[in-house]
């Protein structure tokens, strides 16, 4: 049995031009629901995959 974990995507007190960084081994999964997250809030993101302390994950960055 597989259970959905809850991320909160802190794109309100995110700056333009800022980022933060989630980890987690579903790649896709969390680069849609980060992007989904941020339509629902009307920000403008991008995301994109890479390491951050040796943690694979997904960087988000407010772009506007």
């Amino acid at each position: 049995m597989s259970r959905k974990i809850r991320v909160h995507y802190p794109w309100k007190a995110t700056p333009p031009q800022g980022g933060f960084f989630v980890p987690t081994l579903k790649l896709e999964e969390t680069k849609q629901d980060g992007l989904k997250a941020a339509l629902h809030q009307r920000v403008f993101a991008k995301a994109e995959f890479g390491t951050k302390d040796g943690k694979l994950g997904v960087l988000f960055t407010r772009t506007k």
